[in-house]
């Protein structure tokens, strides 16, 4: 049995094609808070305004990488998925802590992001641009 910590962009479902697309295998799956509102308001909701949009992102940091940082330490296997939309800064700081800790990566992004990633690539065990790239490659782990 593996376990998969699915970490990256949050504003698509591309964590639930990959469940599926592994169901029946013996995989466990992990994956931070992937509500957008509910990650970016947990430090508002626990301790109060911080009246600064600095001090609450501060604070929801802190307490989402207490989920992230468990999870990636806990996992086998860390996918990284770059979206297209937005910077994935949180993305690319998972993947450096994945790597640190010398866990297993697989990296998800599109061609264009290949220079701009190429020193996580480089840690990466595989890159590909899809999920069900990510599916293969697990469903051959396993069997």
């Amino acid at each position: 049995m593996y376990t998969v910590y699915l970490a990256g962009e949050i504003h698509s479902n591309w964590r639930e094609s990959i469940i599926r697309g592994c169901e029946g295998y013996d995989i466990e799956f992990l994956t931070p808070e992937h509500d957008h509102a509910s990650s970016d308001d947990i430090g508002k909701n626990v301790v109060g305004d911080q009246e600064n949009n600095f001090y609450n992102d501060h604070v929801s940091a802190k307490i989402n990488s207490m989920r992230s940082h468990t999870y990636i330490k806990h996992a086998d296997i860390v996918v990284v998925k770059f979206g297209e939309k937005y910077k994935q800064w949180n993305a690319a700081f998972d993947a450096g802590y994945a790597a640190a800790l010398d866990k297993k990566l697989i990296v998800i992004h599109p061609q264009e992001f290949i220079h701009a990633l190429k020193e996580i690539d480089g840690a990466a065990s595989a890159v590909v641009e899809s999920e069900p790239q990510v599916v293969d490659i697990l469903k051959h782990l396993i069997r």
